[in-house]
């Protein structure tokens, strides 16, 4: 059984480059429920803009909490 949660984003494309130039390789943010989540970079790069990355991202994850899938679900 897969668990979703629910994070809200907002990366300056000045800091995301840090994390695509290696110097950050992982995002660490709070879901919408409290938890903490900490995922690999490299999964947003899909998602920047020239303003970098802003929206609210579902992240689903399996019952070991390893990432099946991200996707877009609203803009900030």
């Amino acid at each position: 059984m897969s668990r979703t949660l629910i994070v809200d984003l907002r990366i300056s494309a000045d800091e995301f480059l840090r994390h695509y130039q290696g110097s950050a390789r992982h995002v660490s943010c709070y879901a919408r429920d409290g938890r903490r989540v900490q995922f690999p970079t490299s999964i947003l790069q899909r998602f920047i803009s020239h303003n970098g990355i802003a929206g609210s991202f579902k992240l689903e994850l399996d019952e070991n909490n390893k990432l099946i899938s991200v996707s877009q679900v609203g803009k900030l």
